[in-house]
Protein backbone atom coordinates (compact mmCIF):
# COMPACT_ATOMS: atom_id res chain seq x y z
CA UNK A 1 0.00 0.00 0.00
CA UNK A 2 1.52 3.60 -0.86
CA UNK A 3 2.09 5.65 2.19
CA UNK A 4 0.80 9.15 1.97
CA UNK A 5 3.28 11.40 2.06
CA UNK A 6 3.45 14.33 5.14
CA UNK A 7 3.58 18.12 4.39
CA UNK A 8 1.20 21.19 5.64
CA UNK A 9 -1.51 19.27 3.99
CA UNK A 10 -3.28 15.81 3.84
CA UNK A 11 -3.64 13.91 0.37
CA UNK A 12 -5.91 11.11 -0.10
CA UNK A 13 -3.79 8.00 -1.88
CA UNK A 14 -6.22 5.61 -3.96
CA UNK A 15 -5.18 2.09 -3.47
CA UNK A 16 -2.62 1.00 -6.17
CA UNK A 17 -1.97 4.37 -6.97
CA UNK A 18 2.16 5.46 -7.10
CA UNK A 19 1.35 9.22 -6.90
CA UNK A 20 1.98 11.41 -4.18
CA UNK A 21 0.84 14.88 -3.15
CA UNK A 22 -1.13 16.75 -5.40
CA UNK A 23 0.54 19.68 -7.32
CA UNK A 24 -1.73 22.20 -5.45
CA UNK A 25 -0.77 20.45 -2.04
CA UNK A 26 2.70 21.24 -3.02
CA UNK A 27 1.98 24.34 -4.03
CA UNK A 28 0.40 25.46 -0.12
CA UNK A 29 3.32 23.44 1.45
CA UNK A 30 6.54 25.75 0.04
CA UNK A 31 4.12 28.36 0.37
CA UNK A 32 3.92 28.06 4.38
CA UNK A 33 7.50 27.05 4.51
CA UNK A 34 8.79 30.45 2.36
CA UNK A 35 6.16 32.53 4.84
CA UNK A 36 7.82 30.86 7.98
CA UNK A 37 11.39 32.26 6.32
CA UNK A 38 9.67 36.29 6.50
CA UNK A 39 11.50 38.30 9.09
CA UNK A 40 9.82 39.99 12.15
CA UNK A 41 9.18 43.17 11.59
CA UNK A 42 9.26 45.66 15.01
CA UNK A 43 6.22 47.94 14.81
CA UNK A 44 6.97 49.76 17.93
CA UNK A 45 10.43 50.99 15.57
CA UNK A 46 8.37 51.31 12.21
CA UNK A 47 7.90 54.69 10.79
CA UNK A 48 4.54 56.44 11.96
CA UNK A 49 2.78 55.30 8.77
CA UNK A 50 3.17 51.35 9.89
CA UNK A 51 2.18 51.89 13.40
CA UNK A 52 -0.78 50.78 13.89
CA UNK A 53 -3.23 52.24 16.06
CA UNK A 54 -3.73 52.17 19.46
CA UNK A 55 -6.86 49.94 20.61
CA UNK A 56 -9.10 50.46 23.40
CA UNK A 57 -7.99 48.97 26.35
CA UNK A 58 -10.11 46.49 27.75
CA UNK A 59 -10.20 45.20 31.73
CA UNK A 60 -9.76 41.55 31.82
CA UNK A 61 -12.02 39.73 34.70
CA UNK A 62 -15.55 39.27 34.75
CA UNK A 63 -16.56 38.73 31.32
CA UNK A 64 -18.39 41.69 29.93
CA UNK A 65 -15.76 44.49 32.61
CA UNK A 66 -13.89 46.54 30.56
CA UNK A 67 -11.93 49.68 31.30
CA UNK A 68 -12.96 52.86 30.60
CA UNK A 69 -10.97 54.31 27.26
CA UNK A 70 -8.89 57.39 27.98
CA UNK A 71 -10.21 60.51 27.38
CA UNK A 72 -9.32 61.56 23.66
CA UNK A 73 -6.83 63.97 23.83
CA UNK A 74 -4.84 65.71 21.27
CA UNK A 75 -1.11 64.55 20.04
CA UNK A 76 1.18 65.64 22.85
CA UNK A 77 3.79 68.39 21.48
CA UNK A 78 6.46 68.29 24.22
CA UNK A 79 9.25 71.05 23.97
CA UNK A 80 12.82 69.92 25.68
CA UNK A 81 12.71 70.41 29.16
CA UNK A 82 9.10 69.20 29.60
CA UNK A 83 8.16 66.60 32.22
CA UNK A 84 6.01 63.86 29.92
CA UNK A 85 4.62 60.54 31.52
CA UNK A 86 5.00 57.19 29.53
CA UNK A 87 2.57 54.25 30.72
CA UNK A 88 5.23 51.91 31.40
CA UNK A 89 7.67 53.89 33.24
CA UNK A 90 6.20 56.80 34.80
CA UNK A 91 7.07 60.34 34.49
CA UNK A 92 10.24 61.72 32.44
CA UNK A 93 11.68 64.52 31.09
CA UNK A 94 12.20 65.63 27.47
CA UNK A 95 15.79 65.77 26.95
CA UNK A 96 16.26 66.22 23.45
CA UNK A 97 14.23 65.71 20.03
CA UNK A 98 16.20 64.20 17.50
CA UNK A 99 15.77 62.52 14.16
CA UNK A 100 16.48 58.90 13.42
CA UNK A 101 16.57 57.04 10.42
CA UNK A 102 14.96 53.59 11.11
CA UNK A 103 14.41 51.15 8.14
CA UNK A 104 15.37 53.70 5.87
CA UNK A 105 12.32 56.45 7.08
CA UNK A 106 13.81 59.24 9.08
CA UNK A 107 11.82 59.51 12.36
CA UNK A 108 11.82 62.08 14.66
CA UNK A 109 11.48 61.02 18.33
CA UNK A 110 11.48 62.15 22.24
CA UNK A 111 13.93 61.43 23.73
CA UNK A 112 13.32 60.89 27.76
CA UNK A 113 14.96 60.55 30.32
CA UNK A 114 12.88 58.17 33.11
CA UNK A 115 13.43 60.56 36.48
CA UNK A 116 12.76 57.78 38.76
CA UNK A 117 15.81 55.54 37.37
CA UNK A 118 17.20 57.76 34.54
CA UNK A 119 16.39 54.92 31.71
CA UNK A 120 16.50 56.40 28.02
CA UNK A 121 13.42 56.09 26.43
CA UNK A 122 12.75 57.14 22.66
CA UNK A 123 9.40 57.92 21.62
CA UNK A 124 8.14 58.34 17.33
CA UNK A 125 7.07 61.93 17.61
CA UNK A 126 4.08 61.57 15.49
CA UNK A 127 3.08 57.77 17.32
CA UNK A 128 3.40 59.34 20.69
CA UNK A 129 -0.44 59.32 21.39
CA UNK A 130 -0.64 55.75 20.51
CA UNK A 131 2.46 55.17 22.66
CA UNK A 132 0.31 56.58 25.18
CA UNK A 133 2.57 59.03 26.13
CA UNK A 134 0.88 62.22 27.83
CA UNK A 135 1.50 65.38 29.81
CA UNK A 136 1.56 65.30 33.31
CA UNK A 137 -2.42 65.02 35.39
CA UNK A 138 -3.59 68.48 36.20
CA UNK A 139 -4.28 69.39 39.65
CA UNK A 140 -8.19 68.37 39.25
CA UNK A 141 -6.88 64.99 37.90
CA UNK A 142 -4.88 64.30 41.23
CA UNK A 143 -7.75 65.25 43.16
CA UNK A 144 -9.43 62.14 41.20
CA UNK A 145 -7.01 60.45 42.06
CA UNK A 146 -6.88 60.05 45.42
CA UNK A 147 -10.62 59.83 45.84
CA UNK A 148 -10.40 56.49 44.17
CA UNK A 149 -7.65 55.84 46.72
CA UNK A 150 -9.94 56.28 48.95
CA UNK A 151 -12.96 54.89 48.10
CA UNK A 152 -14.16 51.45 49.74
CA UNK A 153 -14.84 49.31 46.99
CA UNK A 154 -12.71 46.83 45.71
CA UNK A 155 -11.75 46.52 42.09
CA UNK A 156 -11.37 42.80 41.01
CA UNK A 157 -12.54 39.97 43.56
CA UNK A 158 -12.46 37.41 41.18
CA UNK A 159 -10.97 33.73 41.99
CA UNK A 160 -8.09 32.45 42.20
CA UNK A 161 -4.88 34.31 43.09
CA UNK A 162 -3.61 33.99 39.89
CA UNK A 163 -6.65 35.24 37.76
CA UNK A 164 -6.78 38.30 39.90
CA UNK A 165 -2.71 38.54 39.65
CA UNK A 166 -3.51 38.79 35.59
CA UNK A 167 -6.70 41.53 36.22
CA UNK A 168 -4.14 44.11 38.80
CA UNK A 169 -1.42 43.50 35.78
CA UNK A 170 -3.76 44.46 33.16
CA UNK A 171 -4.82 47.29 35.13
CA UNK A 172 -1.07 48.31 35.37
CA UNK A 173 -0.41 48.14 31.73
CA UNK A 174 -3.25 50.25 30.62
CA UNK A 175 -1.41 53.34 31.70
CA UNK A 176 -4.76 55.37 33.72
CA UNK A 177 -4.19 56.38 36.45
CA UNK A 178 -7.81 55.55 37.87
CA UNK A 179 -6.88 51.68 36.96
CA UNK A 180 -3.27 52.15 38.48
CA UNK A 181 -4.90 54.03 41.45
CA UNK A 182 -7.20 51.06 42.17
CA UNK A 183 -4.24 48.48 42.36
CA UNK A 184 -2.57 51.17 44.53
CA UNK A 185 -5.44 51.30 46.85
CA UNK A 186 -6.44 47.43 47.15
CA UNK A 187 -3.13 45.97 47.83
CA UNK A 188 -2.42 48.95 50.51
CA UNK A 189 -6.10 47.15 51.98
CA UNK A 190 -4.95 43.99 51.40
CA UNK A 191 -2.15 43.91 53.32
CA UNK A 192 -3.77 45.19 56.51
CA UNK A 193 -5.25 41.49 56.41
CA UNK A 194 -2.40 39.61 55.82
CA UNK A 195 1.67 39.57 54.77
CA UNK A 196 1.30 40.26 50.99
CA UNK A 197 3.20 37.87 48.73
CA UNK A 198 5.49 38.29 46.93
CA UNK A 199 3.64 39.23 43.87
CA UNK A 200 1.34 41.38 45.90
CA UNK A 201 4.48 43.46 47.28
CA UNK A 202 5.17 43.88 43.29
CA UNK A 203 1.81 45.05 42.39
CA UNK A 204 2.05 47.57 45.04
CA UNK A 205 5.65 48.79 44.46
CA UNK A 206 4.62 48.97 40.57
CA UNK A 207 1.71 51.33 41.25
CA UNK A 208 2.90 53.54 43.77
CA UNK A 209 6.27 53.95 41.59
CA UNK A 210 3.94 55.21 39.09
CA UNK A 211 1.66 57.31 40.47
CA UNK A 212 3.82 58.86 43.38
CA UNK A 213 5.73 61.14 41.55
CA UNK A 214 3.03 62.36 39.05
CA UNK A 215 0.63 62.98 42.11
CA UNK A 216 3.65 65.12 43.56
CA UNK A 217 4.41 67.11 40.44
CA UNK A 218 0.53 67.97 39.90
CA UNK A 219 0.03 68.86 43.26
CA UNK A 220 3.08 71.27 43.71
CA UNK A 221 4.45 69.00 47.06
CA UNK A 222 7.16 67.21 47.53
CA UNK A 223 7.42 63.66 47.20
CA UNK A 224 7.86 62.77 51.28
CA UNK A 225 4.91 65.04 51.20
CA UNK A 226 2.88 62.98 48.47
CA UNK A 227 4.00 59.93 50.36
CA UNK A 228 2.24 60.45 53.20
CA UNK A 229 -0.92 62.30 52.17
CA UNK A 230 -1.15 58.87 50.59
CA UNK A 231 -0.24 56.73 53.98
CA UNK A 232 -2.87 58.90 55.84
CA UNK A 233 -5.53 57.89 53.54
CA UNK A 234 -4.62 54.04 53.53
CA UNK A 235 -4.36 54.11 57.57
CA UNK A 236 -8.05 55.98 58.08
Amino acid sequence: MARTARSGTAARVNPGSRSSIPPNSQVKSAGKRNSKAAPAVDRRAAPPSATPPRPPPVRPGPPGASIPPLPHAPAPDFKVGDKAVHPSHGVGEVTAIEQREIGGTRTTFYILRILDNAMKVMVPTSAATQVGLRAVMTDKEANNILSTMRAREVAVDVQPWSRRFRVYTEMIKSGSPIEIAKVLRDMNRLKFDKDLSFGERRLLDQARGLLLRELALAKKKTEADMAEEIRLIFSA
